[in-house]
């Protein structure tokens, strides 16, 4: 009998590690003469994280929704399409840090009644100093869906975790095992473990039985509905650059974004330098990296968040690149 492909789920919100871990086990496969295969969601428009994966990896591209939602129907198709053009011998889904992993669970085990697929794990990482803030106030749908992703997980990564201190890894771990009894818990910065390590620990998805006080917690009574209540707050915006812009203004721009967005991430092309960069930003941080990309790809940002003003990010946006005018400076008259 042929043997079933195995397929893992990588999970985690925005900014945790999930593009870092995915390069270690395409390497980590690659040395072992296998070919993997990815299938990578975005919310925005363009796949910017696919851009950190080596080229020669071939990749399926679900853009402009969640998965669990909006594309959730397209994903059977798309793992049936990579297999037959492809013919790797693994495959990750690698999910948008909004998506309910639940649902990419059902869609991939549904593939499996018409594809020789085998959901061989779950695997979510946790940005420790973020869910340590969001489990103190222990409010907003981003606590809740963070809740979803570590629930359902075969093996919970904690990353980041030289970013808090002995203390408060040990009340991390604590949260985690008090909302997943099941998954190995693996500490980690900047996901630098071992893959044998992590893939010999993956089992079987745990759908856990919840208290009616829990489903309660979850936004709503029904399954479905919590399952799109559970991030409609998130957004994504996505800015198309048509001129080149200052990169220390390009920089300000960044660090001044408001609290709401908490991931952007994109390629520009400065006006003062000679290179293009990558940016990326999660959590009040922004990190820039030179690159030279493959083929024809657009100067793009993309601004993931809740409740944030579009409009402001284009206006200010716009300004960088000469397309509006600039801000009228304040000027203070003496009384």
């Amino acid at each position: 009998m042929k043997q079933s492909l195995p397929v893992y789920i990588l999970s985690g919100f925005l900014g945790s590690g999930k593009t870092t871990l995915l390069q270690r086990l395409l390497d980590h496969w690659n040395g072992q003469g296998l070919r993997p295969a990815v299938i990578m969601n975005e919310l925005g428009e363009v796949n910017l994280d696919g851009l950190l994966v080596e080229q020669s990896v071939p990749m399926a591209e679900m853009l402009g929704g969640c998965i669990c939602c909006t594309s959730r129907g397209d994903l059977s198709t798309e793992l049936m399409t990579l297999v037959k053009k492809e013919s790797p011998d693994v495959i990750v889904i690698e999910a948008t840090g909004a998506a309910n992993p639940l649902e990419i669970v059902d869609a991939v085990t549904e593939a499996s009644l018409y594809l020789q697929v085998e959901l061989k794990g779950l695997i979510t990482v946790v940005d420790g100093a973020h869910l340590l803030e969001l489990y103190r106030s222990q409010q907003g749908a981003t606590y809740r869906l963070m809740q979803e992703q570590i629930r359902c997980a075969s093996v919970l990564i904690l990353n980041k975790t030289d970013r808090i201190s002995a203390e408060e890894s040990t009340e991390i771990a604590e949260v985690l095992r008090k909302w997943n009894t099941y998954a190995e818990i693996l500490p980690a910065v900047r996901c630098e473990l071992e893959p044998g390590l992590l893939l010999g620990n993956l089992g079987s998805v745990h759908r856990e039985e919840r208290t009616d006080g829990e489903a309660a917690d979850s936004g709503s009574g029904s399954a479905e509905g919590a399952v799109h209540a559970s991030h409609d707050h998130v957004m994504a915006y996505t800015h198309y650059f048509e001129q080149p812009v200052n990169s220390e203004e390009f920089e300000t721009f960044v660090k001044e974004l408001p609290r709401d967005v908490y991931r952007a991430k994109g390629i520009v092309t400065f006006n003062d330098t000679s290179s293009r960069f990558l940016f990326q930003y999660a959590y009040r941080e922004a990190d820039f990296m030179k690159i030279t990309p493959q083929g024809e790809v657009p100067d793009v940002a993309v601004f993931i968040g809740e409740h944030f003003s579009a409009s402001n990010l284009r206006t200010g946006l716009l300004r960088l690149e000469g397309r509006l005018p600039a801000r009228p400076a304040v000027v203070r008259r003496k009384l």
